[in-house]
């Protein structure tokens, strides 16, 4: 017997029948959680996404036609997965048509009702992180759990640090509750690319920062500034390089970014830790995460570790790779 709640499976029978008006971005086959090893694919609007570190195989590719034909999809692609990602090129990244029409050079789907544009030809990432939807709807929704809001006063009221604010998905969700973001990210495209998601989502971009450079510097930065906020977003790359930090390794290099980060909480504000990185460790997640705030000199005072979403299952063969906590610092 499935110990996963009806009313979970019956949400997620929808969403993956193509049945929840709001959303059409989402996991279709989680590998081996949904029985196909090494299989990965994603619905992004009208199109299908597969990724595999091997060739796609007739079966799966007799499965693409029947999901292409029952979501009425327009094309199907196909990524080799590659799970080293400092060594991906943009070319040997980005995806090839297998079936169907070719996809616009960037396109919009939805997700809780919002509007995000993604490209299928800009390498490792089309633009969203499909395993953050339920956390983005915590910030839209101002509820982490029965009991636990993000922002404890009126979000119109609050300011949001995106420390490593990629195309500013998170950022929109807040900016739709009322409050005024900072977006940090290392590149002019991305932060371009956040601004157009605002557009897209009746925000204006002007009313929030965007700004270029190395997050931990910044960090750093502001900081000194004295600079605090209601809620701040940790979710870092597993690999990037800078001039100003060098490599930073999330697996290794957690504690650091915590404890930059901890400064600038408010007392009582939010921080929302982060990772994606299959070498790290639930656990040792968690004691980095902690040991970097008391370095930083904060407690937590309350948290609450989400799981990925129902479409991202897990089991032992198919571990859980996403890490995220809820942090409520003193």
């Amino acid at each position: 017997m499935s110990k996963t709640p009806p009313s979970v499976s019956a949400s997620l029978r929808r969403l993956r029948a193509g049945q929840d008006p709001e959303t059409n971005a989402y996991r279709l086959v989680h590998g081996l959680a949904d029985g196909w090893r090494d299989l990965y694919v994603d619905r992004l609007g009208d199109f299908l996404l597969m990724q595999s570190p091997l060739p796609l195989t007739g079966a799966q590719i007799d499965a693409a036609k029947e999901w292409k034909n029952r979501l009425n999809l327009k094309g199907v692609y196909y990524k080799q997965l590659n799970r080293l990602v400092q060594a991906s090129t943009k070319t040997g990244a980005s995806p090839r048509l297998v079936m169907g029409l070719e996809a616009p050079d960037a396109f919009d789907v939805l997700e809780n009702g919002l509007t995000f544009r993604i490209s299928l030809n800009q390498g490792y990432s089309t633009g969203l992180f499909l395993d953050m939807r339920e956390n983005r709807q915590r910030i839209l929704r101002n509820r982490v759990e029965p009991g636990f809001p993000v922002f404890e006063s009126a979000p119109a009221n609050a300011t949001v640090l995106n420390c490593f604010s990629y195309t500013c998905a998170f950022s929109v969700c807040a900016a739709r509750t009322g409050a005024v973001t900072s977006n940090l990210d290392l590149s002019r495209k991305h932060l371009d690319w956040g601004r157009d998601n605002m557009h897209r989502n009746g925000v204006d971009p002007g009313h929030h920062d965007f700004i270029y450079g190395d997050a931990l510097d910044w960090m750093k930065r502001l900081a000194k500034r004295s600079e605090k906020h209601d809620l701040l977003i940790l979710d870092p790359p597993t690999f990037s390089r800078s001039k100003k930090s060098g490599v930073f390794l999330a697996k290794r290099d957690y504690p650091t970014l915590a404890k930059a980060a901890a400064p600038l909480v408010r007392k009582g504000g939010m921080l929302l830790a982060c990772c994606n990185a299959s070498g790290l460790p639930r656990k040792k997640f968690r004691e980095d995460v902690r040991k970097g705030i008391r370095l930083g000199g904060r407690k937590i005072v309350k948290s609450f570790a989400a799981l990925q979403p129902p479409d991202f299952p897990t089991t032992t063969k198919e571990p859980a790779h996403l890490k995220v906590s809820w942090l409520r610092l003193d």
